[in-house]
């Protein structure tokens, strides 16, 4: 801490490349915890299909908020994800179809909003053709600049 105790200092002698990454990592996840503290991250995501509208919703499920997803591609499976601690589900209403993951923690918020994306994967058919799926489309701070 530098004696104005607004800048952290980082520093490492004579260390091997891969001391020198390991501290660039650590400052790194530093310089995300201020960040998420201050400002916080939120994720859109947004529903893409050609023909079976995809159906999200949000339940409670042993204390923990639970994305389902229903209709996906036609089929009768539902699935369901259940969010990190300190993530927050929020439905869009000004744009169609879109959803908002937000929190504090990029780590936590990222995890859950791969999770979603990997769970509507299509499996045994032409990726190029069944472009079905919920996709990150934006990414940013809860704090609009």
């Amino acid at each position: 801490m530098s004696e104005d105790k607004k800048t952290l200092k980082v520093d490492m002698w004579f260390g091997n490349r891969e001391a020198i990454a390991a501290i660039r990592t650590v400052a790194s996840h530093v310089n995300n915890m201020i960040t998420g503290v201050t400002k916080g991250y939120k994720y859109k995501m947004r529903f893409c299909y050609a023909h079976f509208p995809i159906n999200v919703s949000n339940t409670q499920s042993n204390g923990k908020e639970v994305v389902e997803i229903r209709n996906f591609l036609g089929e009768k499976a539902v699935r369901r994800i259940e969010l990190l601690d300190g993530v927050k589900y929020v439905r869009t209403n000004d744009v169609k179809d879109q959803i908002e993951l937000s929190g504090i923690d990029i780590t936590k918020v990222s995890l859950s909003c791969a999770q979603i994306q990997q769970s509507t994967a299509v499996k045994n058919k032409d990726i190029r053709k069944f472009l079905d799926g919920i996709y990150v489309s934006e990414k940013g701070s809860m704090i609009e600049e």
